[in-house]
């Protein structure tokens, strides 16, 4: 989503194109409609020229995205792009892929169906979505249940780790829910299970795990916190369920860490969301949301309209949506098979593995992500005293590479961090290059002159003390460059 900022310069009010100029003389205004036609060359033109200035999507290693699919089902997608999803009733066919998806995803997430039960889940815009449907039938369920007893329902709450993805705190304060979250500490940087459930009271609608964290790619011990919660269940006689946010790693562990218990196995486990458009490897707009059994989704969440020209169910946050997101998570599912998807996520591991060996070759990074879990590289500097994470990110654009440099939650915010994705298109020899690249930013950073340590020279010739202690030096650096990114976003719009 993007929130529209219009702020104009004597250079905004409208918009000049070279190439365009054989085709229309007139400028155009930026942000109004123009009061004429212009020739389908123009337009293309002038939206094309203002794009290339975009990044390459190949090398935003920022983003868990898929960014590249085979020609195939490209074809496909563009074929079906005039499809409204939402039109059941018109195309049968294509609810009939969404159906094979959600049933394909819960046998791979071992939901327990029988021989002739069909899974209960949804298509989804993404995880957010996919996050907010579950949230909602959780806190349905917790409502009816008080109800019940004869108890308040206004003060429902989620228990989550300080690392869970802002849809998340979307999700508590749209719904009105109590976030109580697990505060971080240094060197574990996800939900520690114990703390978690020392959170859970009654009101706890349900605890969200995480199987792939965004800040390092660690995998929560969902194991561990169902365990945990059957006892606490046990001794206070409450039912306390759990979610597990697999947006990122739901196309991973089945692959690859076959035994890893984080599904349905587990009995706490009601509900699962994972994001085709990451590793299920789709083009960006489908999420899937899979519910443990009909009972854990609520009847009175589900409408049922006929306006289309049948009587058609539907659970979703929006209405109309495309159809090609859909089709073509089904063709990766039949193209692909466990076999491919396994392939695919073990080249992605291995090519991650050379990216960090390359890193540590410099001898100038610690490296925060765990060699179990999504295939990403978190790392940090070990001296701070001359360069930062952030620097060292901008200094990467000028090579076309986007890697981000971020701040760790509470309680952890001195502690910063470079992140490289490595998704299907990111190839051996990309990583290797990607080292070469890093290298001579740190090269160019070292022959530039010691900003901070020249700041305290000054201080100690004044006669001021300059013996911060290594963390506070780092909040210091680290505070004035997300201040410098926040200045350089503030009209940027989005969010």
């Amino acid at each position: 989503m993007v929130l529209s900022k219009a702020v104009q310069s004597e250079t905004d009010i409208s918009l000049h194109s070279t190439f365009a100029s054989r085709y229309v003389r007139a400028v155009l205004p930026r942000f109004k409609m123009p009061e004429n036609s212009i020739p389908k060359e123009a337009a293309y033109q002038i939206i094309n020229d203002e794009l290339m200035l975009d990044g390459n999507p190949r090398l935003n290693l920022a983003s868990f995205v898929t960014t590249w699919m085979e020609p195939e089902c490209n074809n496909l997608m563009m074929a079906a792009i005039n499809k409204n999803y939402v039109d059941m009733d018109e195309y049968p066919v294509t609810t009939e892929l969404q159906n094979r998806c959600v049933n394909m995803i819960a046998h791979l997430f071992n939901a327990p169906l029988g021989d002739s039960e069909t899974a209960v889940g949804v298509g989804t815009v993404g995880s957010s979505e996919a996050i907010m449907l579950a949230g909602l039938a959780f806190k349905r369920k917790w409502q009816n249940k008080m109800r019940a007893q004869g108890k308040p329902v206004d003060n429902p709450n989620i228990v989550t780790g300080a690392n869970v993805q802002v849809c998340w705190e979307k999700f508590a304060r749209y719904f009105e829910v109590e976030l109580k979250e697990v505060k971080l500490s240094e060197g574990y940087y996800v939900m520690d299970p114990e703390k978690a459930v020392e959170l859970v009271d009654e009101n706890t609608i349900c605890v969200a795990a995480i199987l792939g964290s965004t800040l390092n790619g660690e995998f929560e011990d969902v194991k561990k916190l169902n365990d945990l919660l059957v006892e606490k269940n046990a001794e206070t006689g409450w039912d306390t369920p759990i979610h597990v946010d697999a947006a990122s790693g739901g196309f991973i562990a089945p692959f690859i860490y076959p035994e890893l218990e984080w599904d349905f196995r587990l009995p706490l486990v009601k509900s699962i969301n994972v994001s085709g458009h990451k590793y299920g490897l789709v083009y960006a707009g489908i999420g899937w949301a899979v519910w443990r059994s009909k009972e854990d989704l609520p009847d009175e969440l589900i409408f049922h309209i006929n306006y289309l020209g049948a009587d058609q169910p539907t659970f979703t946050l929006n209405f109309s949506k495309g159809s090609s997101q859909v089709i073509a998570q089904y063709y990766q599912l039949i193209r692909l098979g466990f076999e491919g998807y396994k392939s695919i996520m073990e080249n992605c591991q291995e090519n991650a593995t050379v990216l960090k060996e390359g890193l540590e070759k410099t001898e100038r990074f610690n490296i925060v992500s765990k060699d179990n879990g999504v295939p990403l590289v978190a790392f940090s500097l070990k001296d701070h005293s001359q360069h930062t994470e952030f620097e060292i990110s901008d200094m990467l654009r000028r090579f076309g590479w986007i890697v981000p440099a971020y701040t760790m939650p509470p309680n952890a915010e001195h502690i910063t961090v470079l992140r490289v994705v490595v998704r299907e298109d990111f190839s051996r020899t990309l990583a290797e290059r990607l080292v070469n690249d890093i290298t001579k930013v740190l090269h160019e950073l070292d022959t530039l002159p010691a900003k901070l340590n020249a700041k305290m020279a000054v201080s100690e010739e004044q006669g001021v003390a300059a013996v911060d202690h290594d963390a506070e030096v780092q909040k210091k650096i680290t505070d004035a460059w997300r201040k410098f990114v926040a200045d350089k976003k503030k009209t940027s719009g989005v969010c």
